[in-house]
């Protein structure tokens, strides 16, 4: 997208077309303004228009821009947060709420697949949390006994199994969550988009939001081409958020975070690569992600910015790890790269902010943002609705506080992800 081919990579090069939108021009009126065409905001329109209200969604660039478009793509259940930890960071009620949420929130994304019959690539056989050494065995192994005494389906693998299913012997062992699966990140915020065009939703891209005030009992939010009157603000840009709403993104640190994508691998090959279509990824402190594609592609990530030196550090380690977890690859050639940005918050966990009164967002998805961006949405939308109460919602409100030496956490990120890939498995 904006004619940079490391912004979305395969994702771009391979998810079916949008919808045909145009900019915001004139004056229109709504009951509901949505800022932000990622899945939060995608999600609540598309919610918000089912029940019947009038809706209008204003997208800065194009639909899937920020990190809805650039993901690993794992359908993931709850937090990076051990599920027990929760209730004491929110609170027994929202703690556990939250969890409940989150857990059943990948099946919400199914369930709006398969309604409204979107291209995805949906594969619905689990994800892997592989554990490196005795340690990360320990960890997952915790993980596992918080989330099974919840009743979720989640199981501990063995070495030789987490091998048969990841095509590895790098691993000692391997957390199977079978509520989570994988998709083409792009290709679904584009098809919510066609479902909420569908839905009667007027969707504006290239329509960044400049402005925003109060006349009487209505917000007027302003872009360069026109005007949106309406009762409630929806703020869904999250670690990308610019102008009126910039402080979302500064109460995050953001984290770096890359992909390659290999040439497909052909029959044999991917066979013994995740032969169950599982994503995957490590229990690493600089954690590594991999799952295939569709069309047998294998798409490998950690955390780190494509640019500068950064590029060619993160790629010959992509090209070294790749060698030693999957020897049968030999030298494949990679197809596509890419990276974006995770919006980091202090405690892991996302937010629930009322910016003022009828304007309203979740936001600080920390890696997580495909189930839970989805499932906030129609949070929202039941909040707008007056289906629940704000007493009744996952998260309590909160302040916007920018978390200090934020631009030096960044840098640090960015360097540091650079030194330990420079060095990282050369042995």
């Amino acid at each position: 997208m904006l004619n940079d081919p490391r912004s979305h990579g395969l994702w771009e090069k391979t998810a079916p077309q949008p919808p045909a939108t145009k900019p915001l021009s004139g004056q229109v009126a709504a009951d509901v303004v949505v800022v932000g065409g990622g899945y939060t905001g995608l999600s609540s329109a598309l919610h918000l228009a089912e029940a019947g209200s009038s809706v209008v969604l204003l997208e800065a660039n194009e639909i899937g821009f920020g990190g809805a478009g650039r993901n690993v793509g794992l359908i993931n259940a709850g937090m990076w947060v051990m599920p027990d930890d929760l209730p004491g960071e929110l609170g027994a009620v929202h703690g556990e709420r939250l969890l409940e949420l989150l857990g059943n929130a990948p099946k919400l994304v199914m369930e709006l697949i398969d309604k409204h019959g979107i291209a995805c690539e949906l594969e619905r056989n689990g994800t892997l949390h592989c554990a490196v050494g005795p340690q990360g065995l320990k960890e997952i192994e915790e993980r596992a006994r918080q989330w099974s005494k919840r009743g979720a389906p989640v199981t501990v693998l063995d070495a030789r199994e987490t091998e048969r299913r990841v095509g590895s012997s790098a691993y000692a062992g391997a957390l199977l969550d079978m509520r989570a699966g994988t998709l083409q990140p792009l290709a679904y915020a584009r098809g919510l988009a066609h479902a909420v065009v569908k839905a009667g939703v007027a969707v504006h891209t290239g329509s960044r939001v400049i402005a925003t005030e109060k006349s009487g009992t209505k917000w007027i939010v302003s872009t360069a081409g026109g005007k949106v009157s309406a009762n409630w603000i929806i703020v869904a840009t999250d670690a990308y958020s610019t102008g009126p709403w910039e402080q979302v993104r500064n109460e995050q640190v953001h984290l770096p975070y890359f992909n390659f994508a290999t040439v497909p691998l052909g029959d044999n090959l991917s066979k013994s690569v995740l032969p169950g279509r599982e994503g995957a990824w490590d229990t690493k402190e600089v954690l590594s992600s991999f799952r295939m594609d569709q069309a047998g592609r294998l798409v490998f990530g950690s955390v780190g910015a494509l640019r500068n030196t950064g590029l060619a550090v993160h790629k010959s380690w992509a090209r070294r790890s790749l060698r030693k977890l999957f020897p049968q690859l030999g030298d494949i050639p990679f197809e596509c790269e890419w990276y974006g940005k995770i919006g980091m918050t202090d405690n892991a966990l996302p937010r629930f902010h009322k910016f003022a009164p009828n304007v309203v967002g979740f936001s600080g998805y920390n890696g997580r943002g495909i189930a839970p961006g989805t499932v906030f949405g129609k949070v929202l939308a039941g909040h707008i609705l007056g289906h629940i109460s704000e007493a009744d919602l996952p998260l309590p409100v909160t302040d916007i506080i920018e978390p200090s030496f934020r631009t030096v956490k960044e840098m640090w990120y960015e360097a540091g992800a650079q030194a330990a890939h420079f060095v990282g498995a050369r042995v």
